[in-house]
């Protein structure tokens, strides 16, 4: 299969293309760096090369993160899905498998499953968070042959999770320290994913059923039960145990994905975080 990467670089991009190539797939990669560069909110270039891509496939990973600017990620969220998605549509690709996030669902106790709603909130950020995510799922399943891959936070090499990144600043006290996510060590609940379990999640979706499925590890916890284990494999001084936690801090399940084979590689942060493997593929 011919398989366009929307954000080759970028910290998923750089795990999957060698996976997808691994598996006998040709991959043309598509990013705002390297020798040819492509901005995915100019939908006339992002048209272009699709067109000239002509994939069979498209996989989106693209984020904006590197400043830590909430407003410019859901910007290619909305717009550049929205680019993407059209430039699809009319190079006649049918067939998309795009990033999304396993923190938008509606409050509750338990960890969430896919039948969650996303969150209905209209309190600030969050409501934009949610409305972008919503956009980026609802574009994506124009297509005909649509898999949404609702990843937990990302960690391993390349995140802001990864020894020397910014959340390791933010637990030493550096104050310039920018990242979206929290340092609480509170009762709120997250799930994590690898960034070599996303992107093996991302090339068996090539082949999934379309429909939303979570991609996560097997232990969602609490901020006081995570952020720990963290610190320790970080080198760095664990913040104090807080209280409390917002209600859509939930975390998320994986059952559905495992259903269709996927299993992650590092089923717990409680040993990912510790690894240095980069997690390539051999």
């Amino acid at each position: 299969m011919r398989v366009l990467v929307a954000g080759a670089t970028g910290a998923v991009g750089r795990q999957l293309v060698p996976r997808l190539e691994a598996a006998g797939h040709e991959v043309v990669g598509l990013s705002r760096r390297g020798p040819n560069p492509v901005d995915v909110l100019d939908a006339g270039a992002v048209h272009r090369t699709v067109a000239e891509a002509a994939p069979d496939a498209v996989v989106h990973q693209l984020t904006d993160l590197g400043a830590a600017d909430g407003s410019a990620n859901n910007r290619v969220r909305v717009e550049g899905t929205r680019n993407l998605v059209d430039a699809a549509r009319a190079a006649g690709v049918g067939r998309i498998v795009a990033q999304s996030i396993s923190w938008a669902y509606a409050p509750g106790d338990a960890p969430a499953d896919e039948s969650v709603p996303l969150d209905p909130t209209e309190e600030v950020p969050r409501s934009r968070i949610v409305a972008g995510v919503r956009a980026l799922e609802s574009a994506v399943a124009e297509l005909p042959e649509a898999v949404v891959l609702r990843y937990g936070i990302l960690y391993g090499p390349g995140t802001w999770y990864a020894p020397g990144g910014a959340v390791a600043a933010a637990l030493a006290g550096d104050p310039a320290a920018r990242f979206l996510g929290s340092t609480a060590a509170d009762d709120g609940v997250s799930s994590f994913v690898h960034v070599a379990d996303a992107a093996e999640a991302a090339v068996r979706a090539l082949a999934w059923p379309s429909g939303a499925y979570n991609v996560v590890d097997d232990e969602p916890a609490s901020g006081h039960t995570w952020l720990p284990v963290l610190a320790e494999a970080l080198g760095v001084p664990a913040p104090a145990r807080s209280e409390g936690r917002v209600p859509w801090a939930r975390g998320a399940v994986n059952a559905r994905a495992r259903a269709l084979g996927w299993a992650p590689a590092h089923p717990s942060w409680r040993t990912g975080f510790a690894d240095r493997d980069p997690g390539r593929p051999g």
